[in-house]
């Protein structure tokens, strides 16, 4: 870290900003903040100042991390990818590959194996996974044979503590008892369910096939065996939805026996399948972000009267047994261990991308090599940027607490604060600011500044150029 930068401070900082930069990263003053407080939403890059690590040294870097023996104790996760659908929705920027059984069986061998080779990883072996995470793709596609194959070798080849939350991503038309059964039975004890809107002609439109009346039916299922926590995912903002129709979805949740739900901003990718069809004119045109707000202000109000509780910015827990554990320590910086093709993970201030190709993920696993796609060396301000995003997600910021840890320089983005709360995207009490809904809505954003004023601050620019390292 770069101290010798006595000359930046945060007014010379804001006083080089162009006009369209200040809007985008301070934003500006507004009678409807949570509509117009920026021009648009930000993505938050955590991994700022980060080098990229040349291909010839992964496997090297891949043996030296792993069979480390000097480990202090740390919350710690997995990450299981499953890059399997059986047909592709069109919001979803992440499909890879439709079900096949063959390959799925294929995958599944090699998966396996690369569990078995991390049973002689010495730096993962020596403390336990606090949460795993079954993603995709779609988990829940696969037979119950190989999910079985799959999860009996997470429970004897993964150091798991004794609470271990194990979560798997299923699908509405997933919720069969064969499938339900080789899941509890075999450990998941939390299922994220992606229901995205339980409208009818809605999901049809978006690919989802299953009902109003079939969602609930197989929640209801999933829920009677009492073994985990059932989780649902709503989408707000899709393609003819309006505010009413998602506050109904809500309403829809009083009576299914759910323990926790997520909401989230619909996300439109640059020439994904959801922007082709809005164009054609096959979908509606989705409200656009300056009216996005009104949907998580109206959402957040119901949930407060309908005595959810707030895990973070887009987590809310209904009753005890959910604990949102893996994406709760993710999203603070806490290290992943990534298994299977696309995964990605966080080891030792490592950040690790799994080959995405399944030819070249297997191909790897064949040849005894780590399948990594690529590797970045994290910042020496990595544990900062994290802190940061761990304090935006549960919508609460300390800037004192930064600057106790990190440099008292810090305590210059006071300044920014000051403007934010004006602004009426924060709001004191006590020692803390909290984020006002506007704020929550505009989280990213608020995240993304903190990040790179924190960085530069401590080394008098941003770098988010990843560049080269030797070895």
């Amino acid at each position: 870290m770069d101290r010798n930068m006595e000359n930046t401070n945060i007014s010379t900082i804001i006083k080089k900003m162009s006009p369209e930069q200040y809007k985008l990263t301070i934003g500006e003053k507004s009678a409807v903040p949570l509509q117009k407080a920026f021009p648009r939403k930000r993505v938050i890059h955590p991994g700022a100042m980060g080098k990229m690590i040349p291909p010839k040294s992964y496997q090297a870097i891949w043996h030296d991390l792993l069979a480390q023996n000097n480990l202090t104790a740390r919350q710690r996760t997995a990450y299981i990818h499953i890059p399997f659908c059986s047909q592709q929705c069109l919001y979803c920027g992440f499909f890879q590959n439709h079900c096949d059984n063959d390959r799925e069986t294929l995958y599944i061998d090699h998966l396996i194996r690369q569990l078995k080779a991390a049973k002689e990883y010495s730096y993962l072996q020596a403390s336990p996974l606090e949460a795993v995470y079954l993603g995709g793709g779609t988990p829940s596609a696969l037979s119950d044979s190989n999910i079985s194959r799959l999860l009996i070798a997470v429970q004897n080849l993964l150091p798991l503590t004794n609470d271990c939350e194990i979560t798997l991503e299923a699908r509405v038309n997933d919720l069969v008892d064969k499938k339900i059964s080789s899941w509890l039975v075999n450990g998941v004890n939390r299922i994220s369910i992606g229901v995205q809107s339980f409208d009818t002609e809605i999901r049809r439109r978006l690919g989802r096939k299953d009902s109003r009346e079939i969602i609930f039916e197989n929640i209801c299922r999933t829920a009677s065996y009492n073994k985990a926590a059932i989780i649902i995912d709503l989408i707000y903002g899709l393609p003819g939805q309006h505010v009413e129709d998602f506050i109904l979805d809500l309403e829809y949740t009083k009576d299914l026996p759910i323990d926790g739900m997520d909401l989230y901003q619909l996300n439109v990718f640059e020439d994904g399948a959801l922007q082709k069809a809005i164009k054609k004119g096959i979908l509606p045109v989705p409200a656009p972000i300056s009216e996005q707000g009104v949907y998580l202000e109206k959402a957040a109000a119901w949930l407060d009267n309908n005595a959810y509780r707030r895990l973070s910015t887009c987590h809310w827990a209904k009753t005890s047994r959910e604990r949102s554990l893996y994406n709760t320590l993710t999203k603070a910086g806490k290290e992943i261990f990534p298994f299977g093709a696309g995964a990605g993970g966080l080891i030792d201030n490592t950040a690790i991308f799994l080959q995405r190709s399944l030819d070249l993920y297997i191909n790897d696993i064949i040849a005894d090599r780590a399948p990594v796609m690529f590797m970045t060396q994290q910042s020496d301000l990595n544990g900062l940027f994290s802190t940061i995003q761990a304090q935006a997600e549960t919508g609460r910021l300390d800037i004192r607490k930064l600057s106790q840890k990190y440099g008292k320089k810090l305590l210059e983005l006071e300044e920014i604060i000051e403007i934010w709360i004006n602004h009426g995207l924060l709001k004191r009490n006590g020692q803390y600011t909290y984020m006002t809904i506007a704020g929550q809505f505009w989280q990213e954003n608020i995240t993304q500044t903190l990040i790179e004023l924190s960085q530069e601050l401590l080394c008098g620019e941003k770098q988010f150029i990843m560049q080269p390292i030797a070895r």
